[in-house]
């Protein structure tokens, strides 16, 4: 990421909640002067009520936006703020934006930044990083920091439904598609019983597929979607 900040104005950190995004973003910010807003905060938000006049007076730092697809209207600010700093001097290390690798987070950055921005993508823990010895604990507990590293199994197995409660009610009506929480619950369970098996999607009724639609109450079309 300290590469990429010294190519780039702008570098958006995406990927799942509490995977580590705004630890790592913390940790870079206390290696160079820089400030952090969370965006998911009143008080924060309310800092940026102008947002060209504050973000001007923190030319010389750092600006790490937490949750920034929360103002999706700040990506045309940005774009004339690194422009005029481009032609000021300073042509990278502006901003660094963390948010969840949404459609429409992609989309207005996208659009509003090309050739202005780099993604690197953030992932939970994987084998690589654990170690051979801990293969069964990444198995059992999964890649979020939090559960991995819990005091017990059973309160990483509590963190991941509380996780997974908190996605569904919350994050998924975000990204846009309005199905109920309950529905989706359903879905996911019945996706991880048959996991590893092979997906038909082609004719009328593919099996065992037909029974997780049935169970689900997803019309065709809604299936065809989400397939």
């Amino acid at each position: 990421m300290a590469e990429r900040l010294d190519e780039v104005p702008a570098v958006a950190l995406i990927g799942p909640r509490q995977v580590g995004k705004t630890t790592l973003a913390l940790e870079m910010g206390e290696a160079l002067p820089s400030i952090y807003l969370d965006l998911e905060s009143d008080a924060d938000r309310a800092k940026l009520t102008e947002p060209e006049l504050y973000l001007s007076d923190h030319a010389d730092k750092l600006v790490i936006l937490d949750e920034v697809h929360r103002l999706p209207g700040l990506f045309q600010t940005l774009r004339g703020l690194i422009d005029a700093g481009r032609r000021s001097g300073r042509k990278s290390g502006r901003f660094l934006l963390l948010g969840s690798a949404s459609i429409d987070l992609l989309r207005q950055s996208g659009e509003s930044l090309a050739g202005r921005i780099s993604y690197l993508e953030m992932h939970p823990l994987d084998a690589l990083e654990v170690g051979a010895d801990r293969l069964d604990h990444l198995w059992v507990r999964g890649g979020f920091p939090d559960s991995f590293l819990a005091s017990s199994d059973r309160a990483s197995q509590r963190w991941r439904q509380d996780f997974i409660r908190t996605y569904l009610e919350r994050d998924i009506p975000l990204l846009g598609p309005r199905i109920a929480a309950e529905t989706l619950r359903r879905f996911w369970t019945m996706l991880a019983h048959r996991q590893s098996g092979l997906l038909n999607a082609a004719g009328t009724r593919p099996q065992p597929w037909g029974r997780c639609q049935d169970g689900c109450g997803l019309s065709p079309f809604s299936w065809s979607i989400s397939s």
